[in-house]
């Protein structure tokens, strides 16, 4: 596989164009401008204003997400979208019809499909780890009935790998989506995480309260995305009527941040995209150090080629990590940027069908673990 040159990030004052890396684009922008508008915004809205795609119920109501049931019935084997902890909504993963990972798992004949809704972080949840999210993450898979595939996007693709090496038993298969994980493979994001002193982290979450703020990383982003960006993310001409209803309907998922906690921010600032814990052997989740040589489940890996976040070669270099053995590893790369692999109609169309299917079908010789 060739892998197509990503673009570089923007210099000092520009942030990137991609929104999940607004939490790294915010420290840069800090340097820049000394903080001077780094003032506490008013409290996030705990619900989206942006209608979901497909039917759900809340489930669970855990101090980190709701979880969201889209089953259409209450046999099969569930499988658990981990949506990505990164400034923005789930409803990246059930965004429009033609552009939900939701819509094409039902699709594609998984009928129980659930999604980790994550909060807005609030002033007493800025001391939350990445500990809490691990462990409201199990109770959520506990309470769904285990095992389960475990579906993880981008940063929910590295927590949903964290979990299933801590908790071996409880997934049957994991795919990741556009995840990052070995960030000794250089990427647009590792770079921004690295181009800061840590002190410049630490005051960023001081002078947010002890919280990231979202709003604030959305009124100085200094690029917002172009109608082409949007396009290329949707993989979707917008200029008919339909075009219109979904860039209208982007542009208020993208108004829509979260704010982070501080600690689990810095935790993955400092833990994985500087110090490279995940794939160094060195993470220690809920007080038992990962060896990703303990996940064996099938894994199906999912890579962007026009990715600038997480590079192809970056996504799919987890394989090696692992301790699945290559027959029942599947890699797969898209024509796609990374906002694609979850919004993008292309990508709906060929690559999610696939991951369903392999969902479901049975995988020859598969291994069996007991819980």
């Amino acid at each position: 596989m060739v892998e197509k040159a990503g673009k570089q990030p923007g210099g000092p004052g520009r942030a990137p164009d991609d929104p999940l890396l607004w939490p790294f684009a915010a420290a840069r922008l800090a340097m820049d401008t000394c903080f001077w508008w780094l003032e506490r915004g008013p409290p996030e809205q705990d619900e989206s204003g942006v209608p979901w795609t497909t039917p759900n119920a809340v489930a669970l109501e855990l101090a980190t997400m709701r979880l969201r049931d889209c089953t259409r019935g209450r046999s099969g084997q569930p499988a658990l979208v981990c949506a990505p902890y990164a400034l923005h909504r789930a409803v990246i993963a059930d965004f429009a019809p033609g552009h939900s990972v939701v819509q094409s798992l039902q699709d594609g004949g998984i009928d129980r499909v659930y999604l980790t809704d994550w909060r807005s972080a609030t002033p007493d949840m800025r001391h939350f780890s990445i500990d809490s999210y691990l462990g409201d993450l199990n109770v959520a898979i506990d309470e769904i009935g285990v095992p389960v595939d475990l579906v993880g996007l981008c940063q929910g693709g590295w927590l949903s790998l964290l979990y299933a090496a801590r908790f071996p038993a409880k997934v049957r298969r994991l795919v990741l989506v556009g995840a990052p994980v070995d960030l000794s493979i250089e990427s647009a994001l590792s770079q921004l995480a690295r181009s800061a002193p840590e002190m410049v982290y630490d005051q960023l979450v001081a002078r947010g309260g002890g919280n990231v703020s979202g709003d604030e990383m959305l009124r100085f982003w200094s690029k917002p995305p172009s109608r082409d960006d949007i396009a290329a993310a949707l993989q979707k001409d917008l200029s008919d009527e339909e075009g219109a209803a979904l860039l209208a309907r982007f542009d208020h998922w993208n108004m829509e941040t979260l704010n982070l906690p501080g600690t689990y921010y810095l935790q993955i600032v400092n833990w994985i995209f500087r110090e490279n814990r995940i794939a160094g052997g060195s993470f220690v989740a809920l007080g038992r150090q990962i060896d990703l040589r303990d996940v064996t489940a099938p894994v199906f890996l999912l890579a962007g080629l026009d990715d600038d976040v997480v590079p192809a070669a970056q996504a799919l270099a987890t394989a090696d990590l692992l301790g699945t053995p290559p027959a029942f590893v599947t890699a797969a790369s898209e024509p796609s940027n990374h906002l694609g692999l979850f919004m993008g109609a292309r990508t709906h169309a060929h690559a999610w069908p696939r991951i369903a299917k392999w969902l479901r079908d049975d995988l020859p010789g598969m291994l069996v673990r007991s819980a």
